[in-house]
C-alpha cells in the first residue's frame, strides 16, 4: 500500500515538472527581456546618475539683459536720487552701485547710471567674462582683473565662480599689469602711503611695490595708488578664497607661490566708461574666450609650475605634520 502511494506521488510530481517547466521557464525569459540582469541595470543606473550629476555643472545660459540709462541732472542731482531711492530697493540699489563700479559710500558720484531691466544679486547673469575656460581646467584657482572694464573675475578648473567691480590704480599710480600671484595676508593693514587707510582683508600680489587687493572705496573710475579696491563682500570672500605663498622655516625665502593673478589691459582715460556702452549693446564689456586665451597661454606653463610644486610641497608638509604632531 505505501508503495503504491509513493508511486502515485512520484508520477504526480513529474506531471507537474513535466508541464509546468516549460512555462516558468518561458516566464523567466519574457521577464528577463524585460527587467536586464542586476549588472546592467547598475550600469544603466550609474550612468544615469552620472549624467545627472554633469548637467549639475552646467551653468544656464545667460538671460538676455536690456541696460536703460538714469541719467542725475546736474541742477536736479537731488531731487534725481530721491526718486532713484524710492523707486529701488536697497538690494536693487546695490546691484546697479557694481555694475556702475560705485559702492553706497560712493553713489553720490552718480551722474549717469546703466540699469538692468532683470536684478540678480550675485551678477553673474551680467558677467562680462565668459562662464568656461577650457584652457584653465587644469588650473585650481585664477583671478584676473580687467582694466578695461575695472572688473575681477574669478575661476576654478576653468569655471566663472564670482565676477564683480573693482577700482585699479589711478593713472599716475597704475596697476602692474601681467602675471603675479598671491603672497601673504592680512584682515586688516594699513596703508604704506597713508597711515590713516586702513585696507580690511588685504592680500599682498606684488610684495616689493607693495601691490594687493583688498577693500575700500569705489567711486566709479580708477582711483587707487596701485591696489586692487574692491567691495567689503568681494574682498572678505576672495580673502578666504586665495591661496598664499609657503617661506622657508624661517622664513627669509619664497618656497611656493600662492593664487596666481593677472591683470590686464588699458583704461580709457579721459574718454566715455566701458559700461556706459551697455544701453546701447548689452554685450558691450564681454570679454571672449579668444581675448581670455591669449592672456592664459603666455603663462599657463608657469601656472601649473607653480601649482604642482605648491601641491607637492603642501602634500610633504601634511606628511611630515601627520608623523610628527608636535611638529
Amino acid at each position: 500500500m505505501l508503495n503504491t502511494i509513493i508511486s502515485i506521488t512520484v508520477r504526480k510530481i513529474n506531471y507537474f515538472f513535466y508541464f509546468l517547466l516549460p512555462i516558468i521557464s518561458f516566464s523567466l525569459l519574457i521577464q528577463c527581456k524585460k527587467n536586464p540582469d542586476l549588472n546592467a541595470v547598475s550600469q544603466k543606473d550609474d550612468l544615469g546618475q552620472s549624467q545627472k550629476d554633469s548637467l549639475k555643472n552646467v551653468e544656464p545660459e545667460k538671460p538676455a539683459i536690456k541696460y536703460s540709462s538714469f541719467i542725475f541732472p546736474k541742477n536736479k542731482k537731488d531731487s534725481a536720487m530721491t526718486v532713484f531711492n524710492e523707486k529701488y530697493s536697497g538690494e536693487e540699489q546695490d546691484i546697479i552701485l557694481a555694475l556702475n563700479r560705485l559702492d553706497s559710500k560712493n553713489k553720490w558720484r552718480a551722474d549717469t547710471l546703466m540699469i538692468p531691466d532683470q536684478m540678480d544679486s550675485t551678477l553673474m547673469a551680467y558677467s562680462p567674462f565668459p562662464s568656461t575656460l577650457e584652457s584653465l581646467k587644469e588650473v585650481k584657482k585664477i583671478i584676473f582683473f580687467s582694466y578695461p572694464i575695472q572688473a575681477f573675475g574669478m575661476y576654478e578648473n576653468g569655471r566663472l565662480v564670482k565676477w564683480g567691480p573693482t577700482s585699479l590704480g589711478k593713472k599716475s599710480a597704475q596697476t602692474k599689469r601681467g602675471l603675479m600671484f598671491a603672497n601673504w595676508k592680512k584682515e586688516l593693514a594699513i596703508s604704506t602711503v597713508d597711515s590713516d587707510w586702513k585696507l580690511p582683508y588685504n592680500v599682498n600680489i606684488h610684495n616689493k611695490l607693495g601691490i594687493g587687493w583688498h577693500q575700500y572705496d569705489l567711486p566709479g573710475f580708477p582711483a587707487s595708488h596701485s591696489c586692487l579696491r574692491l567691495l567689503e563682500a568681494d574682498a572678505k570672500f576672495l580673502y578666504s578664497w586665495a591661496e598664499q605663498w609657503t617661506l622657508t622655516k624661517g622664513g627669509g625665502s619664497v618656497v611656493t607661490n600662492g593664487t596666481p593673478v593677472i591683470v590686464f589691459g588699458d583704461y580709457n582715460w579721459g574718454g566715455k566708461k566701458a559700461w556706459r556702452n551697455l544701453a546701447d549693446n548689452s554685450k558691450a564689456n564681454d570679454i571672449s574666450v579668444e581675448e581670455m586665451n591669449e592672456l592664459i597661454q603666455p603663462n599657463l606653463d608657469k601656472i601649473l609650475e607653480e601649482q604642482k610644486k605648491a601641491e607637492a610641497v603642501k602634500a610633504e608638509r601634511q606628511s611630515i605634520s601627520a608623523d610628527d604632531p608636535q611638529n
